[in-house]
């Protein structure tokens, strides 16, 4: 199948793997620029008109771009975005829990507004005023982007408890000990996620491009299987499948170049061992610090699947055992395609995976004698 005359990953053969995530799952540069022409009015928009005539003054510290887009591994032709917009208004945590529906009804109602002025056509998707919602979700169309479909945006208001945070440093734990604190309170674990957006997309930006590429090929396996499913059938979030594309990589290769199939068939290979996940990582957070090393390790010892976001520790991304159906089908699925051509080399025979533990193996010596954690 060398001229990949059909977008069919099924048939797609391991050797092909690369091409076809050229062809077909790579977004080339018009598609770029056009949601990037919508990402600039929405940001401009929030940035210059949106507040001006509110009833206390707002200031918007800075728009952050999220989601696969500011990741840097979205899918061709998968026009939506998520901006999180970091309000100096909210001083805290609580700040954002009790006034982010006030805020997102402000932006909606401006909205409306330039939309009235026809400065662009907004649609709206979701939005709940009866609870407490997390984001706005629209459409934009606008004459500024010469394209048939809308972009679609969630736009997520937020306390910038990062600040003028650069890559090059590492957050303050005390910003980790008051956000534990604060989501001891029932129900408030993973609520204070967007918070720390810049985290998550320099986690994942600063791969190296054939990683990136690996994740959009799971992504549309997994977008491909949504489609296969009924539309009921539950399964675990996407950004679930994004880290322990990054979990195996690290874990099996680590390298800049690799074979495709290879990285492809151990994610899936991965998949059915889900109620062993215990993932995570220490590039934002570690346990120096007791009341961040208490709450990781009574994270890490609630029933699996286990796997933490790298920027927030109160967020298990897997969704613990009572997301065990989700995953229960998604390794159906992953079960059925590991015979598929796309894991089989030329002579026909599988392609090996790499050897990755589904769990990384903490050990904690009592507080007394000091505290230290070993990985393997």
């Amino acid at each position: 199948m060398d001229d990949l005359k059909t977008m069919d990953l099924r048939t797609t053969h391991a050797k092909d793997l690369d091409k076809f995530i050229k062809k077909y799952l790579e977004p080339d540069a018009t598609f770029l620029d056009q949601v990037k022409r919508a990402v600039h009015i929405i940001s401009s928009f929030l940035k210059e008109r949106c507040f001006q005539g509110s009833r206390e003054p707002v200031r918007v510290s800075k728009v952050v771009k999220g989601g696969s887009l500011g990741k840097g591994t979205s899918l061709r032709g998968r026009s939506d975005a998520d901006l999180v917009v970091f309000l100096n208004n909210l001083r805290s945590f609580q700040d954002q829990y009790d006034r982010r529906a006030e805020f997102i009804s402000e932006i909606w109602e401006q909205l409306k507004a330039c939309q009235k002025e026809c400065r662009f056509e907004v649609t709206i998707c979701m939005y709940d005023t009866y609870s407490n919602p997390r984001s706005l979700n629209f459409k934009l169309r606008s004459q500024e982007i010469q394209q048939e479909e809308s972009v679609e945006f969630d736009i997520l208001p937020a306390y910038d408890v990062l600040g003028q945070w650069t890559k090059e440093q590492r957050p303050d734990p005390q910003i980790y000990v008051r956000l534990i604190k604060e989501c001891q309170k029932p129900g408030k674990e993973s609520e204070f996620s967007p918070c720390f957006t810049e985290l998550q997309k320099a986690f994942l930006k600063e791969r190296p491009t054939k990683l990136k590429s690996l994740i959009r090929l799971v992504k549309y396996w997994f977008q491909t299987c949504c489609s296969d499913l009924e539309t009921w059938t539950p399964l675990p979030q996407q950004y679930a499948l994004e880290l322990l594309t990054v979990y195996a990589w690290e874990q099996g290769c680590g390298a800049l170049c690799f074979d495709m199939a290879q990285g492809f068939r151990t994610v899936l290979t991965l998949i059915p061992k889900y109620e062993q996940f215990c993932i995570f990582w220490k590039k934002y957070y570690d346990f120096a610090d007791p009341v961040i090393r208490d709450y990781l390790k009574g994270q890490l010892s609630k029933p699996r699947p286990i796997i933490l976001d790298p920027a927030d520790p109160t967020c298990n991304v897997a969704g613990g055992s009572a997301s065990r159906d989700c995953w229960k089908n998604l390794a159906q699925a992953a079960e059925t395609w590991l015979s598929y051509p796309c894991f089989r080399n030329s002579d026909g025979s599988l392609v090996c995976p790499w050897e990755v533990p589904p769990a990384l193996e903490v050990k904690i010596p009592p507080a007394e004698e000091g505290w230290s954690c070993c990985l393997l």
